[in-house]
């Protein structure tokens, strides 16, 4: 046995069961078999398909969608679904791979280790949730990214921003406030220092940090434009970044046919984005009306999550429990443009509630709206990076001929009970990624 096959069937034996060590090692390979799965009902991410369906996988894309009888390549793995629920895999437009499950206290060791450790075990766990695809909004994942697209471990497909940019005292900033800023001789964070952040000031700063993240791999780019919530220094009032500065990083970013989104809840802080050519809003739980209506009518997103109760970290936090219901309705009303995203930081209990943040937006929405936006919804807005698009050989968010095979089948149908989103652990049977099977608990 080759080296590389033994260190893969050695990390099957960890892989929380899911798979057996030889099934995980031919998952990883790079000649994918064909699978084939008969009688599902199935959403192909826009809309439920009428009567059962069946789907025929070749590689890492779907070959053909037909209700009649497919004839399967030789040596294609048969699924009967059984009748039960097949659609795109889940998506998530503002998650954090290095940070999601990673505590605070793992950066302050005398190595890295433990919160690259953290990043990878979430990174399969997060596909074990159904959430094939996410956009990173904020974290130093290119290598992590590398390592999952050439099947070296298990994860989701990877939208990277690299290192969120901020200004002095602004989100992203996680210096001390006794530090000196660099200008000023002091030291960078941590955080920063591993590339997770940028604290940038003045226009060639924010040029050179954007390009910095081009240069990376990056498929947008992440600013800071208001005040957050584990930030210390910076209130939720504030707003960050000159409109100049702003400007400066959309056009390099334009320059490299991608755009800019912006962290940001205050409607100050939201007019100025939209102002510099941001064009997704991350977050804006705190925006008026005319604040909404804005976004649609220059062609940005709404990026927003359902923050919460246990979703929300401490006092400064609070004013924000429940205002996406607002957000969103006026975003419904207005006809704005609107993506899922969950947002969960340092926290590895709060990982595991990525579904749990989905199935809350049905509160709002339909079961149907739902599903669509965190699947071809979420992934409309993916596109809007471009050339910088890191999977644009095929589509996503969608079962077509020609998109990528990322799917679940579901042992029940969330389109007239959205809470089984929730038991991904028992009603998941069936998860494929990259035309890899990832789960199979099914005969």
């Amino acid at each position: 046995m080759e080296r590389r096959e033994a260190l893969i069937l050695g990390g099957a034996l960890a892989f929380s069961g899911v798979l057996g060590a030889q099934e995980l090692l031919n998952s990883n390979n790079k000649e994918k078999q064909s699978v084939l799965i008969n009688n599902a009902v199935v959403f192909d991410g826009r809309k439920a398909l009428s009567g059962n369906n069946n789907v025929l996988v070749v590689g890492n894309k779907i070959a053909k969608i037909s209700s009649s009888a497919i004839t399967p390549p030789q040596n294609t793995k048969v699924v009967d679904a059984q009748g039960k629920f097949l659609m795109p895999g889940l998506s998530d437009a503002h998650w954090h791979v290095m940070f999601a499950a990673a505590g605070l206290d793992s950066v302050n060791l005398p190595d890295p280790g433990l919160f690259y450790a953290a990043a990878v075990t979430e990174a399969q766990d997060t596909v074990l949730r159904g959430f094939t695809t996410v956009r990173d909004m904020a974290g130093a994942s290119f290598g992590i990214k590398k390592a999952i697209d050439s099947g070296m471990i298990t994860g989701p497909r990877i939208f990277p921003s690299g290192a969120f940019i901020s200004q002095t005292s602004g989100h992203g900033d996680f210096a001390p406030a006794y530090e000196n800023a660099p200008e000023f001789g002091g030291e960078r964070s941590e955080l920063e220092r591993l590339g997770n952040f940028r604290v940038v000031n003045g226009v060639p700063e924010v040029l050179a940090a954007v390009r910095e993240q081009l240069k990376k791999g990056a498929s947008q780019i992440k600013i800071g434009a208001g005040g957050g919530v584990i930030s210390d220094f910076d209130p939720l009032d504030s707003v960050q970044f000159s409109l100049d500065e702003i400007k400066a990083a959309v056009g390099a970013a334009k320059d490299w046919g991608t755009y800019v989104c912006s962290h940001v809840y205050n409607v100050d802080g939201i007019r100025k984005a939209l102002d510099g050519g941001v064009r997704s809003i991350e977050h804006g739980q705190l925006a008026d009306e005319e604040t909404i209506k804005r976004i649609g009518n220059v062609g940005a997103w709404l990026s927003i999550q359902a923050f919460e109760g246990h979703f929300l970290a401490g006092s400064k936090g609070k004013i924000l429990n429940g205002k996406w219901r607002d957000a969103l309705k006026m975003a419904l009303k207005h006809k704005v443009k609107y993506a899922f995203g969950t947002d969960i930081l340092f926290s590895p209990e709060l990982a595991s509630f990525q579904n749990e943040a989905l199935v809350t937006f049905a509160e709002i929405l339909s079961p149907l709206q739902t599903l669509v936006m965190a699947t071809s919804g979420n992934a409309e807005l993916f596109e809007m990076s471009g050339k910088r698009n890191p999977y644009i050989g095929g589509k996503l968010g969608v079962l077509e001929p020609g998109a990528w095979a990322d799917m679940i089948l579901i042992d029940g149908n969330p389109l007239k009970d959205i809470e089984v989103l929730k038991q991904y652990k028992d009603k998941f049977v069936f998860i494929l990624k990259d035309g890899n099977i990832i789960k199979s608990t099914i005969a």
